[in-house]
């Protein structure tokens, strides 16, 4: 079961926008349909896009499509790990859809959309992001929804949260401290293998994105080499020498 809580917008770039209006347009043209109102939609958004200023924001449609975006290359990617679709969740949560890099503060909204969820799948286990480095604070603000909808839940004392653990993991920044760590997973060679292919399905954050931060290698290198470095720090203690190693830390809510 995987949920998204955002859209993503933001971190789409507009050469993308064009290039998959691009297609929209010829898929129409191939499929026989009349395409005039996405030919328009395609007009209106090359014109935008060709005079928009710098930190100038998107308009709702622009938003729209760049979060369609995303959201195919997540289905994608999921499809590439044996995620069945039905198992996919797209939240879409009020707080990132400002249209700017600062987000709105966590809304109930946020909370009772994520309850919700949560109330529907029942999870014995539940894994967030816990890259509180991230430039932009999404993730920050994403794992405190997740922590009060989980106490909101645990303290109306649904029966299935008694046994609901949640793990958190890092992605694109830092790592672990060795002494944190409460679940180390162990990669072999295919496995990293297989994450880096599943990372380059999300073609819109490969290469150069909008918040890149300080460090200017791609996500796909800064989440292998941190899993090999966490592998060859428990190698240096004696222990199995890995591939890779995914750590997690447990949060106690």
């Amino acid at each position: 079961m995987y949920m998204y809580q955002t859209s993503g917008n933001i971190a789409v770039t507009d050469e993308f926008v064009t290039r998959f209006l691009d297609f929209a347009v010829g898929f129409e043209e191939i499929a026989g349909n009349n395409n005039d109102r996405t030919e328009k939609i395609f007009e209106d958004v090359r014109n935008y896009l060709s005079r928009k200023k710098t930190n100038e924001t998107d308009t709702q449609q622009i938003r729209a499509i760049k979060g369609l975006i995303r959201q195919c290359e997540a289905k994608a990617t999921c499809r590439y790990v044996g995620i069945p679709e039905d198992n996919i969740h797209f939240q879409n949560l009020p707080f990132y859809e400002t249209g700017t890099i600062e987000k709105k503060p966590m809304s109930e909204e946020d909370v009772q959309l994520t309850i919700e969820l949560l109330r529907k799948i029942k999870p014995h286990q539940v894994f967030a992001a816990g890259d509180l480095a991230d430039p932009h604070g999404t993730h920050k603000v994403c794992l405190d929804v997740v922590i009060e909808a989980l106490n909101r839940i645990k303290g109306d004392k649904d029966a299935w949260i008694k046994d609901c653990w949640l793990w958190l993991y890092k992605g694109a920044w830092q790592e672990w401290k060795l002494e944190e760590i409460e679940m180390a997973v162990p990669m072999s060679p295919d496995q990293v293998l297989k994450k880096r292919y599943g990372i380059f399905i999300h073609q819109s954050q490969k290469d150069m994105v909008p918040f890149q931060g300080s460090d200017s290698r791609e996500f796909w290198q800064r989440a292998e080499e941190r899993n090999a470095n966490t592998a060859n720090l428990y190698a240096q203690l004696g222990l199995t020498h890995y591939a890779a190693m995914e750590a997690f830390v447990r949060w106690k809510y």
